[in-house]
C-alpha cells in the first residue's frame, strides 16, 4: 500500500489577492494577465498598495494538490518556506486542507517565504507579481525519499527547473518514485522556462511517464510552429502526453491512443487557476484507473469549476460534478 496517491513538488507561494480596476494596473506599471517576477522591494510596494487583500497558500502544483485533496485522494506537497509568519501560515493551511507538508519551515533562512501579489480585474484576468524568495532554493536535500518513493503518482512543477538545485531535486524525486513503482510526470509551466532549459526539459520528458503542457510550451520544447509535429515528437519521447489549447479541445495521447476532449465553456470570473485544476482532474482520473478520455473530461470539469469563482482552488465538491456528468 502506497503512503500517498499523489505527491507534488513545486514553489510554495502565498497568494495575496485583491480585486482592482485596469486603471490601477496602468498606474502601478503592472502587465495585465501575465506572471512576472519581481524583486523584494517591488513586492513590498505592491503588497502595501493592495486593498481588501486575502491570503491563500498557492503555487501551481500546490493548487493541483489541493484540488486532488478536494477529490478525496491522499496527498503531500514538497516545498520550501521560511519559519516566518507567511511560512507558518502556508504550512498550517496545507495541513488543514488535508495535504501533508513534510518539510518544516526553515528557521534562520536568509530569504523570506515566497509570495505573489495577484490583482484580479473585472474580466477575471489575473496579473501576478511573484517574489520567489526561499521557495526557489528547493534542492535535493528537501526531498524525503520516503515521501517521493511512497507516491503512486509524482507531479513536478516546471518553474523549479530555473535553478540547478531544482533540477537535482526533480531527478532525485523522480528516481525515488519510480524505484517505488510509481509514475512521475511534470507540468511544463511556461514557454519561456522551456526556452531557457530546452535540452534539460527534453531529457526530463524522455525520463518521465507523463507530461502536461499547453500548445505554446510543446511547440517551444520542440522548436516548431507546427503543434502536430511537436506532439508527434512528444509522443515518441513520453508514454502519456497532454496538450491544453486555451478554449479548444484538449489533446491526450497514450501509447498510440489519441483522444480529443471538449472544454467546458463558462464566463470566467478568475481565469488563471484553470491549468492547475485541469491537472488535478486529469491526475485524479489517472490515479483511479479511468480511461484517457474520462481523465481528460475530469480535467475539463475541474478547470471549469475553478474559473467560475474567485481564487485558484475549488470551492464546490468537484467529485459531485463528476457524478453529475456520469463519469463516476
Amino acid at each position: 500500500m502506497k503512503r500517498y496517491q499523489v505527491v507534488g513538488i513545486g514553489n510554495a507561494i502565498v497568494d495575496v489577492l485583491a480585486r482592482t480596476e485596469e486603471t490601477f494596473l496602468e498606474h502601478m506599471g503592472i502587465r495585465k494577465g501575465v506572471m512576472q517576477l519581481v524583486e523584494r522591494e517591488r513586492a513590498e510596494v505592491l503588497y502595501a498598495a493592495m486593498k481588501d487583500r486575502t491570503e491563500a497558500p498557492g503555487g501551481s502544483v500546490a493548487n493541483t494538490i489541493a484540488g486532488l485533496g478536494n477529490l478525496g485522494l491522499s496527498t503531500a506537497f514538497i516545498g520550501r518556506v521560511r519559519d516566518d509568519a507567511l511560512g507558518r501560515f502556508y504550512a498550517k493551511s496545507l495541513e488543514l486542507e488535508g495535504s501533508a507538508f513534510p518539510n518544516p519551515p526553515v528557521a534562520g533562512a536568509e530569504l523570506p517565504t515566497s509570495r505573489s501579489m495577484i490583482f484580479v480585474t473585472p474580466d477575471g484576468e489575473r496579473s501576478m507579481n511573484t517574489y520567489l524568495g526561499i521557495s526557489a532554493e528547493l534542492g535535493p536535500e528537501d526531498v524525503d525519499e520516503a515521501v517521493a518513493g511512497g507516491a503512486e503518482i509524482l507531479f513536478l512543477e516546471g518553474y523549479l527547473f530555473d535553478k540547478p538545485q531544482g533540477k537535482q531535486a526533480f531527478l532525485a524525486a523522480a528516481a525515488a518514485c519510480r524505484r517505488g513503482g510509481g509514475m512521475a510526470g511534470v507540468a511544463l509551466s511556461d514557454p519561456f522556462c522551456v526556452d531557457r532549459h530546452r535540452s534539460d526539459f527534453r531529457a526530463l520528458v524522455r525520463a518521465l511517464d507523463y507530461v502536461i503542457g499547453n500548445r505554446h510550451e510543446w511547440t517551444a520544447l520542440y522548436e516548431t510552429a507546427d503543434l502536430e509535429q511537436a506532439l508527434a515528437c512528444a509522443a515518441a519521447d513520453c508514454p502519456i502526453v497532454v496538450c491544453t489549447r486555451s478554449g479548444e479541445d484538449v489533446i491526450l495521447i497514450r501509447e498510440g491512443e489519441r483522444v480529443e476532449v471538449p472544454v467546458h465553456r463558462v464566463v470566467p470570473v478568475d481565469a488563471t487557476g484553470a491549468g492547475d485544476q485541469f491537472a488535478a482532474g486529469f491526475l485524479y482520473g489517472l490515479a483511479t484507473g479511468q480511461t484517457l478520455a474520462t481523465a481528460g473530461r475530469m480535467g475539463c470539469i475541474a478547470a471549469a469549476e475553478v474559473i467560475s469563482h474567485f481564487g485558484a482552488r475549488p470551492e464546490t465538491d468537484v467529485k459531485a460534478l463528476f457524478r453529475r456528468a456520469g463519469l463516476i
